[in-house]
């Protein structure tokens, strides 16, 4: 069985390389389907409004002009199927904690790997130099991982410090942070006077106390968190009925 690979950096970037190597030396057997251009910020959304071409690549990926999430959906449905266990999406250039993650095209496309029968996992490097280092983790967490008996429709959010290897101070099972609003967009105009817009960054940290992947991350410390699909409020349900009655 294969281990499916996929990112939103897009099929050419150093974490996804480092990633794939250091699986394949390992001795797993792995396949990459990965966008053909950086997709951060896609999320969950699938291409809809028109098709989507494949191009094999000469090392093997399949890189397609689409999200990470048609990715994922098409690597599980057409060119890999039934061939892979487990999908992993990473490594990202960049953190995914907090509210990150409903914005993430990573955290999608692990979350598209769900229908395979172990649960999924997204790794991210928190900046842009020591993919080596979560390259490094991955491996030593994957027999952990490997041994878990998730509910279904799990993922495993792991953020790891970009600092060398023997720099990290551990590991630690942590919550999701929370962010402020981001700041508001910039508005410009383009050299034809149309009005155009740019996002801006992420808010800043809101909640990064002790037991949150903010606060993990601060120490020096990997940060693995389990998060779900499903969004329902249950604390709420019993209320509800209660008031819709």
């Amino acid at each position: 069985m294969k281990l499916m690979l996929s990112n939103d950096d897009g099929v050419h970037a150093p974490g996804l390389r480092t990633l794939t190597s250091a699986l394949q030396q390992a001795g797993f057997a792995v396949c990459v389907v990965a966008p053909d251009r950086d997709r951060s910020g896609a999320s969950n959304s699938l291409t809809l409004d028109r098709p989507l071409h494949p191009v094999h690549l000469e090392n093997g990926s399949v890189s397609i002009n689409g999200t990470p999430t048609d990715c994922v959906h098409l690597g599980i449905n057409a060119f890999f199927k039934d061939e892979c266990e487990r999908v992993i999406a990473g490594i990202n250039s960049g953190a995914n904690l907090g509210d990150d993650v409903i914005y993430s095209g990573t955290v999608a496309a692990a979350m598209e790997g769900r229908f395979l029968s172990k649960t999924p996992v997204a790794i991210s490097l928190c900046g842009k130099t020591h993919f080596d280092t979560a390259a490094r983790v991955l491996l030593e967490l994957l027999p952990k991982i490997e041994s878990l008996q998730l509910p279904p429709n799990s993922i495993i959010n792991i953020n790891v410090p970009d600092r060398p290897y023997d720099q990290l101070t551990g590991t630690e099972i942590t919550r999701l942070g929370h962010r402020n609003k981001s700041d508001n967009p910039v508005m410009t105009t383009n050299p034809r006077g149309k009005e155009c817009y740019w996002i801006s960054a992420a808010g800043d940290v809101a909640d990064a106390g002790p037991g949150t992947d903010f606060y993990a991350i601060e120490q020096g410390r990997v940060s693995i968190s389990p998060i779900q699909m499903d969004m329902t409020q249950h604390t709420a349900l019993g209320y509800m009925a209660d008031a819709f009655r």
